[in-house]
Parts: C-alpha cells; sequence; structure tokens
C-alpha cells in the first residue's frame, strides 16, 4: 500500500482516543487474578449482583466478562444455575499437557529465539526458587516454577505462543487450587529444572527437551493420581 493510500484509509476512521480496555475487559481481568490467584475458588458462583455492586458495572458488563473468562476456561456457565469457577478434571489435565508437551519442548529445542541471555535469565528463576526452598517459602517456589515454563517458551520467539502459555498457565493454577495438590509439589521438581538449565548452558537442547518431556508425563501421571477422576487414568 502506497503512502496516500494509507493516509487515505486512516483518515476514514472516525476521530477518538487510541482504544483502551473496555469495561468488560477490566472486569475479566479483575476476576482472572482473583481466581488465579486462588482468591475465587473453584466451584465459586460468580454472580451479576455480587459483582455489581462491589465493582461497579452493569450487568451487561458482567456478562460480557463472563464470555472473556469461558473462552480461557476459567469460569463455566451451568443452565438454570449460573456461572462458577471451573473446576478442572482428570480430562481437562490430559488436555493441558498435551498442550504443554506440544509447546514447551519444542520450544527448548528448535525454538529461533533460543539465546544464551534467556538462558540465564532461567539460571535466574531456578537460583530465586532455590532460595524460596532454603526459606520454606513454598508460594515463592511455585511462582518460580511458572516463571520458569514461561521462561522455556520464550526461546520460541512466538508472541502467539507466549500468550498461548499464558493461558496454559492459568489453567495450571486453576488445576492446582482444584485438587487442593500438596504444597511441597512443586519441590520435587525444582532440581529438574535445575538439571535441564545446566543442559542449557551446555548446550544440550535435544536433551533437554527430552528431559522435559519425561517431566510432564511424570507431572501429568502424579497429578492424576491425586485428581479425584484420576482413577481412570
Amino acid at each position: 500500500m502506497r503512502n496516500d493510500d494509507l493516509a487515505a484509509a486512516l483518515q476514514q476512521i472516525p476521530a477518538a482516543p487510541l482504544a483502551r480496555p473496555s469495561a468488560a475487559e477490566q472486569v475479566r481481568r479483575v476476576l482472572r487474578t482473583q481466581i488465579i490467584d486462588g482468591l475465587l475458588r473453584p466451584g465459586t458462583r460468580l454472580t451479576e449482583e455480587t459483582i455489581t455492586s462491589v465493582l461497579g458495572y452493569s450487568r451487561n458488563t458482567i456478562r460480557e466478562a463472563f464470555v472473556l473468562l469461558a473462552a480461557e476456561r476459567l469460569v463455566v456457565r451451568e443452565a438454570h444455575r449460573g456461572v462458577f469457577v471451573a473446576t478442572p478434571g482428570a480430562d481437562d489435565i490430559r488436555d493441558i499437557f498435551a498442550t504443554r508437551r506440544l509447546i514447551e519442548p519444542a520450544a527448548v529445542e528448535g525454538g529461533r529465539a533460543f539465546s544464551d541471555h534467556l538462558v540465564g535469565r532461567l539460571r535466574d528463576v531456578v537460583d530465586t526458587a532455590l532460595a524460596a526452598a532454603e526459606r520454606g517459602d513454598l508460594p515463592g517456589v511455585a511462582q518460580a516454577n511458572q516463571e520458569f515454563h514461561r521462561g522455556l517458551v520464550a526461546f520460541s520467539g512466538s508472541a502467539r505462543a507466549a500468550t498461548l502459555m499464558e493461558d496454559v498457565l492459568a489453567e495450571m493454577r486453576l488445576v492446582f487450587h482444584a485438587m487442593a495438590t500438596d504444597p511441597r509439589f512443586h519441590l520435587d521438581y525444582l532440581q529438574r529444572n535445575v538439571q535441564i538449565v545446566a543442559m542449557l548452558e551446555r548446550g544440550e537442547r535435544r536433551e533437554a527437551a527430552a528431559a522435559l518431556t519425561q517431566y510432564l508425563d511424570d507431572a501429568q501421571a502424579r497429578l492424576l493420581g491425586e485428581s479425584a477422576g484420576g482413577a481412570d487414568g
């Protein structure tokens, strides 16, 4: 498109300030944070009346926010009952880990953005997790674990992969809240994170991807064993 064509096209846009997050998006962000932080637990009923009275938005805005959250699988609408924070089950765990196996090992082994700088950031993350473990700060270990997996996907150099991983990590937080998982769960994988970083520092990307795949397989099996619906898994 020539510059004059571009100018002509832009002139047809109604004069308005640059778009800001809609009211529904603002409500979505507030509720999403409360859900993934565990303040709104799985199974909690989300009523339009209460949210409207506390946040001051219209019911239509709240409904739009529910649609956005449902698209992220963080809430579900049940006929004649209302909207509830989602309670992931065994099938959800399988699906989440199937997605993770497609994204994370591929980013580690073949991601175009792989660099010493990003590996160094991962080393900082595991060092932070080790320090948290030493203090007995289990939430700190869990948070660092999320940063670790977010960092692995950064090797992909793909904004779309990063966005998808954010959705996956949000669902994983919901899984842990739903299952009341052993708070020491992430401690058992901390040394694996350390080992994977060491492989990456040596340039052993294929080996690191294989170790990560086994890591994800083991984590899935453990979660299915702990979930109410995992007996058939």
